[in-house]
């Protein structure tokens, strides 16, 4: 696949996403050639997070009420657990 092209998928773009950080955490590479990486890391990253967003819709979408009934609700992530206090 060609390093600028588009991959095929969430975990495609995630897994690219995470070769780049660890290139960039490296930290041998020339300048030019870093600039690129993070660019395209910046790509990958946008892009994974509209899957994402596409995905938390199309989870509200599918949530069913309890009349059996499909209706559409706000996507909520569940709260963190507090850390314990020291």
């Amino acid at each position: 696949m060609n390093k600028a092209s588009k991959p095929t998928d969430f975990e495609a773009a995630l897994k690219e996403l995470e070769g780049i950080v660890e290139q960039l955490e490296n930290g041998d590479l020339p300048l030019e050639r870093a600039l690129e990486l993070f660019e395209r890391g910046v790509r990958l990253s946008r892009e994974c997070q509209k899957r994402l967003e596409e995905a938390e819709r199309k989870v509200e979408i599918l949530i069913k009420n309890a009349r059996g009934e499909y209706e559409a609700q706000p996507f909520e992530e569940p709260p963190e657990e507090e850390a314990p206090r020291l």
